[in-house]
């Protein structure tokens, strides 16, 4: 049955009696649980001024347990029981004014509340003033006072202040740095269920510190504390599985204690569980539940989190393509001082990728991931200071962040290192080490050393000439798609270097290279076409890819498309005035062949005004250059003084006599 509560109080026994039932109610120690009874006895004895009715009636106020939830009534109450020196009332209070919970916010005055407390002997105070010391709250920051604060507190049992004392001698925090302290205080709080510690005790146990390493015994601390809910316990658990370590290895245990984790709020689990949806690793593919996994760990501050989803930004990965965006979480994590993130926005500035372009941002941002030791960055900055820009050009301090980064493996900088060695730029030229460094990237898969390296065996420089080797590296080099490599392994093809001869396998390299634009290797197209070597015959192609050497500017391929045009081969129709600009194009280059015909078409008003003056300028480029026909009619011009202002005989026997020394059998000495 269930007690009458006193109509009055009569005496100090009545109100204890009141007080006692209160807590009965509260408990559920002799009476079933009844919050409403409960507070309403804590409140008849408050009223009398009880201190332990008036902490208990504020715990009710706290918990909103048979009243409605009050914060600013609980601390009223507490302070009442407080000032009357009730330990467990004082403890509250303070964690009230640490935590602004119903009153203004104020450490010190938590401060002083939990020492009241912990004077007298509350484990609770004493732990929480340990905190307060450790952490620098309403107090200076003093290891020491909170390893004394911590001592008194665990001596008593108090499981959080065992596992605090732990994390200060792994830490040497106060204390000397001592593994097997901190694990006899882990071990003595993971005795009472305390997750934290039981934790701690499962990363000891994983990396041997104050006890025998062992991946077993740690999965089965972090599955204690995993199964009490502990995200970074759950999160460790996750890796074990990801990568074998104590338990068999198994992707999708990985993703299920990520998961539990990482909706716990663990950060670290937010963005591995983000990793497994870029990767598919346990979990079926998805792009956008990665960056959505990414920006939960992103919000929290995660580094790598932020770094990755910049990235999905930058690249339009699970999320709208933004180079804005990707920017904002660069720099949020460069901030931090990931070198990644300071890469990858060097890299935003000085592309102007959601950013205006600066050289000067760009270099900034290199040199502070370089000087973290990452290898892009430093090669990055070796550029700047090789090219001055962002920087004043030096070549020495170019070659010396190559230098850096090519001692990491870099196979860019070590390819860097070479080209240096070989063009004498920051340091004596030096042919043997610039192959020593191309074969170091060239080794790496790196196609630009490959290419350079079989240049240097083709051309012996730095090592014995070998046209085999030479056709070897090339060939590395053309199966990643590099152009250059292509055309010169289409040429030993071509000429029967390195290789057995092979005009059709030529022309099969010639094209790859000329697909990705190489000019040299459309107008060695365009010559195949045009003489049938290792194709079929046709003008038409030939046309088609001289014409594109030609507007990338090879003279060698206008001066032919200007033939095609001036005998109508594999055009439309002949045409004189095309023929003249692409003659005209090609001479501006110096192409002799071609200053002679613009020559010939100015003497003959074709495509071009008739010219003597014009005619004689362009014989004389291309006579100065020993073209014999030049020389000649550079000689018949001097002969008649068209365009030379008058007749010249010495001027013109002396063309004829150097057309004349060349061999030349069109050439006839006119008669005196």
């Amino acid at each position: 049955a269930i007690r009458q509560l006193p109509l009055a109080m009569g005496n100090a026994v009545d109100l204890e009696a009141v007080y006692e039932l209160g807590c009965q109610y509260h408990h559920g120690t002799g009476e079933e649980v009844n919050d409403a009874k409960a507070a309403e006895c804590f409140r008849k004895a408050a009223w009398y001024n009880h201190p332990g009715a008036q902490f208990y009636l504020g715990v009710c106020y706290e918990k909103g347990r048979g009243v409605a939830r009050s914060m600013r009534r609980a601390v009223d109450y507490y302070k009442k029981s407080a000032v009357q020196g009730h330990v467990g009332a004082q403890c509250n209070l303070g964690f009230s004014y640490q935590h602004g919970h119903g009153v203004e916010k104020s450490d010190e005055k938590a401060v002083e509340w939990y020492l009241k407390a912990a004077e007298k002997k509350s484990a609770n105070a004493q732990y929480n003033l340990g905190l307060c010391y450790q952490h620098g709250r309403g107090v200076e920051k003093n290891h020491e006072k909170s390893v004394e604060w911590y001592l008194l507190a665990a001596a008593q049992g108090h499981a959080g202040a065992q596992g605090n004392l732990g994390w200060h001698y792994q830490h040497g925090l106060g204390v000397p740095q001592d593994d097997k302290k901190a694990f006899e205080w882990y071990h003595k709080a993971a005795a009472q269920k305390h997750a934290g510690a039981q934790f701690h005790i499962g990363v000891c146990h994983g990396k041997g510190d104050g006890v025998k390493q062992d991946n077993k015994q740690a999965v089965v601390w972090y599955r204690k504390a995993a199964d009490l809910g502990h995200a970074g316990a759950q999160c460790n658990l996750g890796w074990c599985h990801e990568h074998g370590h104590g338990v068999e290895k198994s992707d999708v245990k990985a993703v299920e204690w990520y998961m539990k984790a990482a909706q716990n709020g663990d950060a670290l689990a937010q963005y591995n569980l983000g990793w497994c949806y870029e990767q598919g690793r346990g979990v079926e593919k998805s792009d956008y539940k990665a960056a959505e996994w990414y920006r939960k760990a992103a919000d929290q501050g995660h580094v790598g989190a932020q770094c990755n989803l910049g990235w999905c930004y930058e690249i339009g990965r699970g999320v709208e393509q933004s180079d804005a965006k990707a920017v904002e979480w660069h720099r949020k994590a460069a901030d931090q001082g990931d070198a990644i993130a300071q890469y990858n926005l060097g890299l935003c500035y000085q592309h102007g990728h959601g950013v205006t372009q600066n050289d000067l941002k760009a270099v900034e941002w290199y040199h502070k991931a370089a000087s973290q030791g990452h290898t892009g960055a430093q090669c990055n900055l070796g550029w700047y200071y090789e090219q001055g820009h962002g920087v004043e050009k030096n070549d020495m301090k170019a070659f010396m962040w190559y230098q850096k980064a090519a001692a990491q493996g870099d196979a860019v900088a070590q390819y860097n290192i070479g080209w240096c060695f070989q063009h004498g730029r920051g340091v004596d030229r030096d042919d043997r080490k610039a192959v020593e460094w191309y074969r170091k990237s060239a080794e790496q898969g790196d196609a630009a050393a490959q290419y350079n390296l079989g240049w240097c065996y083709e051309k012996g420089r730095g090592v014995r000439r070998s046209d085999a080797k030479a056709v070897d590296w090339y060939r590395k080099a053309a199966d990643q798609g590099d152009a250059v490599a292509q055309y010169n392994l289409g040429l030993c093809y071509r000429k029967g270097r390195g290789v057995r001869k092979s005009d059709a396998k030529a022309v099969d390299w010639h094209r790859k290279a000329a697909e990705q634009g190489h000019a040299l290797a459309q107008y060695n197209l365009g010559w195949c076409y045009e003489k049938g070597r290792g194709v079929e015959q046709s003008d038409r192609k030939a046309v088609e890819w001289y014409r594109k050497a030609a507007e990338q500017g090879d003279p060698a391929a206008q001066y032919n498309l200007g033939l095609c045009y001036e005998n109508a081969r594999g055009v439309e129709e002949q045409d004189d005035l095309e023929a003249a600009k692409w003659y005209r194009m090609a001479a501006a280059q110096g192409f002799v062949l071609a200053q002679y015909r613009i020559g010939l078409f100015h003497e003959q008003g074709r495509g071009v005004y008739m010219s003597y003056k014009e005619a004689v300028k362009w014989y004389r480029k291309a006579a100065d250059k020993g073209h014999i026909k030049a020389l000649y009619n550079l000689g018949l011009c001097y002969q008649s003084g068209h365009g030379v202002g008058k007749i010249d005989a010495q001027a013109a026997a002396e063309c004829f006599r150097r057309a004349a020394e060349q061999g030349s059998a069109q050439v006839a000495l006119p008669a005196a």
